[in-house]
């Protein structure tokens, strides 16, 4: 896919794997909207990459939508989404837990998702053309102690991908997945703080850069990753590591 001049929106810009991703999608010349709730690291970002910073809760949907508007308005129509915003949520086990913790996360990792779908879909759908990545995980697949809400909303987020393949892949807009495995960011500092469950103790250096993520979902959006499309890129996998360059 040619990225030159085409308005990607990312989702969660402002550190980590959004902020790497700002940096790879920025290198291929494309357009940027920065969406955070963290406004003062979203505007480094969007200084360091020439994007323009849209704070923003992805969980509120008004909001959001009208984010993707002043984007559209600057840059023209919405070409990729990358849907990564997302929190680890309350790391409690579900008889000890906090509800409303819960369904903040859910609100987050899987309204936030749908939000941006709902917001940039009509367009794509009408114009025959698109690319949607929800930045998934292992999580959505495998439970792990403590983890009830994040790996809840991650599970929801891989079916709401699946589902917008369906609905929105015969009109010609691929919607897919990144499983990026562990990552060496924010999140996962947490993760290793909390002592909860076999993540939390693995060693620092098995986490691979958030670089790599980013990397990943720039070759995503080309046509090197159709066959996912509906699926799920796992970046845990040999083949598409090297198929990204990031391994011989």
């Amino acid at each position: 896919m040619e990225l030159k001049g085409k308005l990607v929106v990312i989702t969660g810009a402002a550190r980590g794997i959004g902020a790497a991703a700002a940096r790879e999608f920025s290198a291929k010349g494309a357009s940027l909207a920065l969406i955070s709730r963290s406004g003062a690291a979203l505007e480094a970002v969007a200084a360091e990459t020439g994007g323009l910073a849209l704070p923003c809760d992805v969980s509120d949907a008004a909001a959001l939508k009208a984010a993707v508007t002043r984007a559209e308005a600057a840059y023209g129509p919405v070409e990729v989404l990358i849907n990564n915003a997302g929190v680890l949520g309350p790391v409690a086990r579900i008889a000890d837990g906090d509800v409303k913790a819960f369904h903040d996360t859910l609100s987050i990792n899987i309204g936030g998702v749908y939000n941006g779908m709902q917001a940039v879909l009509p367009g794509m759908i009408a114009r025959g053309r698109g690319v949607i990545i929800t930045v998934g995980s292992g999580a959505a697949h495998n439970p792990q102690e403590g983890w009830a809400a994040y790996c809840s909303s991650k599970a929801g987020a891989y079916m709401l991908t699946r589902a917008a393949h369906l609905e929105a892949g015969p009109a010609g807009v691929r919607v897919l997945s990144l499983s990026p495995g562990t990552v060496a960011t924010d999140m996962q500092r947490a993760v290793k703080a909390s002592g909860i469950n076999p993540v939390s103790q693995l060693d620092w250096s098995v986490h691979i850069p958030p670089e790599w993520p980013a990397k990943t979902l720039v070759w995503m959006c080309g046509a090197e990753a159709a066959e996912f499309d509906g699926a799920e890129v796992s970046l845990r996998e040999e083949r598409i590591r090297r198929a990204v360059g990031l391994i011989a």
